[in-house]
């Protein structure tokens, strides 16, 4: 009996099998790994590259420094309703952390010197690497030995990786945000460095609970919450979605790309390739992008597990993802072309 370790990589994640077979099972194994793994490149594969799409500047009108209050109360919450308390008022960022944002904090992080820029060791499970990025210290994770419990130590941590796929530029001092992309979702970060970016300016991610309230609200509609942060319906104009057939996969192809945030807030863009009018699909509360453009980070730790979870669905996701329940999840070193975050606070 001999001991198989398959392991691969897709996008900053690692995933990993470890099993015993008899020697005669070893070439259908074969087979069957080399199957899933053209099946989830297939259905998992990275978005565009940034160097082969530069979009035209949009100003959507919605100010990525604005706040809004979710009060206390009691809501609907998950795919069955369970009626969920919320007991104290707090307040979530409108918008996702742009790119512009997050350069301007890790210039002022970097001068203060809470990140540092250089080669960084991740790790995932068994398996090490390198990387090349900005990162800062990180406290770790509770450990209680828990079976399959995978140890988040103390230590430095990777925030963003200095890879194809960002959107801002570092010339060894200074870190810049490209100018079609000032007011994207910043993309490309880790939980670490999405954690990083609130805790510095005295914020934190939202909880999973916190961040569904702000995104369906209260409205019950035949007995059920809100399955989307505007209605009960989805439409192309609704959201930045896969096959959403929005302005962006017009000019850029199906894949289409990020779309600056708040972009459908019942604004009509021209903009050389035809009008395009959205429908304002802001949440009860006035938050934009709460279902597509980018995957959200979650603040939870859950115990004796240490994935952190995402929200919202991206432009990547089928509209059947964008429903304010569904959930994503990976370690904290995970960083995605199609992921981001926003902050809250008390």
């Amino acid at each position: 009996m001999k001991r198989v370790i398959l392991s691969m990589s897709l996008r900053g994640a690692r995933f990993a099998t470890k099993q015993s077979y008899p020697s005669s099972g070893r070439l259908l194994l074969r087979a069957a790994a080399l199957a899933m793994t053209l099946f989830l490149l297939a259905a998992c594969g990275p978005a565009p590259s940034v160097s082969a799409i530069t979009p035209p500047y949009v100003d959507t009108g919605i100010d990525p420094e604005s706040w809004a209050t979710v009060p206390a109360g009691d809501f609907l919450y998950g795919q069955h309703d369970h009626p969920t308390t919320v007991d104290y008022d707090y307040q979530i960022m409108v918008t996702d952390v742009t790119v512009e944002q997050y350069a301007d904090f890790l210039n002022e992080a970097q001068a203060s010197g809470d990140i540092s820029v250089g080669e960084f060791e991740v790790e995932a499970g068994e398996v090490a690497w390198h990387e090349e990025g900005a990162g800062g210290f990180y406290a770790g994770d509770p450990f209680e030995g828990y079976k399959h419990e995978e140890e988040i130590k103390a230590g430095d941590k990777l925030y963003m990786p200095l890879s194809d796929g960002l959107r801002l530029t570092y010339d060894g001092s200074t870190f810049t945000a490209m100018e079609s992309y000032i007011n994207h979702p910043m993309t490309m970060v880790t939980w670490w460095g999405a954690n990083a970016y609130c805790e510095y300016y005295g914020y934190r991610l939202p909880s999973e609970i916190e961040w569904e309230k702000a995104a369906r609200g209260t409205e019950i509609v035949d007995g059920h919450g809100l399955p989307f942060p505007w209605g009960t319906e989805i439409h192309g104009n609704n959201a930045n979605f896969y096959s959403s057939f929005d302005l962006f996969e017009k000019m850029f192809g199906k894949l289409g790309n990020t779309t600056p945030v708040g972009f459908y807030n019942g604004q009509t863009y021209d903009l050389g390739e035809g009008s395009y009018e959205t429908h304002d699909s802001a949440s009860p509360y006035g938050l934009y992008d709460m279902a597509g453009n980018v995957w959200q980070w979650m603040g939870d730790d859950y115990p004796d597990q240490h994935y952190r979870y995402m929200r919202g669905g991206s432009f990547y996701s089928y509209e059947v993802d964008l429903r304010v329940w569904k959930s994503n999840s990976a370690g904290p070193q995970h960083y995605s072309p199609a992921l981001g975050f926003r902050c809250a606070q008390d």
